[in-house]
């Protein structure tokens, strides 16, 4: 299945009025990077261990990246290299010494990106020399790879969202399995499924989806899935994206109809406190020291004509954690 472009930019025409609501005030106290390029469209944002900050790009590809205490971020990867297309979910796998990214043949839904592979790939990238040095191919045509979460064994999982599967990537292998595949995660006819993923306190999974933009928990034992739950939100969410654990049961969320917000897991139900609100379509959170870095995506204008050019630079967004 490919992602229908008509849905998305539906979808993501929510975002224009949300875009740059930002009050002065609020604005002084954000800190701003600025990313090279004027079709970046940024996709995803990880965090190492040293602050170290990775950022992908849907339309342009590659990675950029943003060193500690760095005010400007850098081309890291370039785009198209290690047979890369557009870059969606980027996570840092510090035991492996890897930056994985997902790398996605995007032109069904109308980005091209670079190059000319097909397919969906995992890639992974040398944190220290950015050399390619991982690269297995998802089993299905049509794939979208999303995002990631590490286990503890060290098995990377997947988000697919042209399809209700999450894959598995076992330490040591180089072909993905599908791990679990359900309608329990009611994929749209129309539109994005499957997107955000991160590991509980609890050793479950938990999952979000885009276009309906519903929250998961996926048992797990024995590195088995189990009960698949849809989880009651304190209030609705629109367009759920990049997910992060930062501890125990609570979570990082970014909601691409304009907040970051801070998920709590009690049981089935989960108590969402938005963070940050009128960012410009932010697409994922990453959480160094006492501030979130948000990458504002501004998709509407890549997938909606009528929302007319986005405002450059593209940037990602340092917001004070205390607020």
């Amino acid at each position: 299945m490919i992602i229908d472009r008509r849905s998305l930019a539906k979808a993501a025409a929510m975002v224009v009025t949300a875009g740059f609501l930002i009050s002065t005030a609020s604005a002084e106290e954000m800190k701003h990077v600025a990313l090279p390029g004027n079709n970046v469209y940024p996709e995803s944002i990880a965090a190492a261990s040293d602050g170290t900050l990775y950022i992908s790009g849907l339309a342009s590809g590659g990675i950029y990246r943003v060193k500690p205490g760095a005010s400007v971020a850098e081309e890291w990867i370039k785009p198209g290299a290690y047979d890369t297309r557009s870059t969606f979910g980027v996570l840092v796998d510090e035991a492996k010494g890897l930056l994985l990214v997902c790398s996605n043949d995007a032109s069904g839904i109308g980005v091209p990106g670079p190059g000319a592979v097909p397919g969906t790939f995992i890639k992974g990238f040398d944190l220290k020399t950015g050399e390619g040095k991982l690269s297995v191919a998802f089993p299905k045509a049509g794939s979208i790879c999303n995002d990631f979460a590490i286990a503890e064994d060290g098995s990377i999982f997947a988000t697919n969202t042209s399809s209700p599967q999450i894959l598995r990537l076992k330490p040591g292998s180089n072909e993905l399995e599908v791990w679990l595949e359900s309608a329990d995660f009611n994929q749209p006819k129309e539109g994005a499924g499957l997107d955000g993923i991160a590991f509980g306190g609890d050793g479950n999974l938990y999952v979000n989806t885009y276009t309906n933009a519903e929250l998961y928990r996926v048992d797990v034992k024995d590195g088995k899935p189990g009960n698949i739950t849809k989880l009651k939100t304190s209030r609705p969410l629109k367009l759920a994206d990049g997910l992060r654990s930062t501890g125990g049961q609570s979570f990082i969320m970014a909601e691409g109809s304009g907040s970051i917000d801070r998920l709590t897991v009690n049981g089935d139900e989960a108590n969402v406190e938005t963070i940050k609100e009128g960012l410009a379509g932010p697409t994922s959170v990453a959480l160094v020291g006492n501030t979130y870095w948000v990458p504002e995506g501004q998709l509407a204008h890549l997938f909606d004509a009528k929302s007319g050019p986005p405002t450059l630079p593209f940037r990602i967004v340092g917001i004070p954690a205390g607020q």
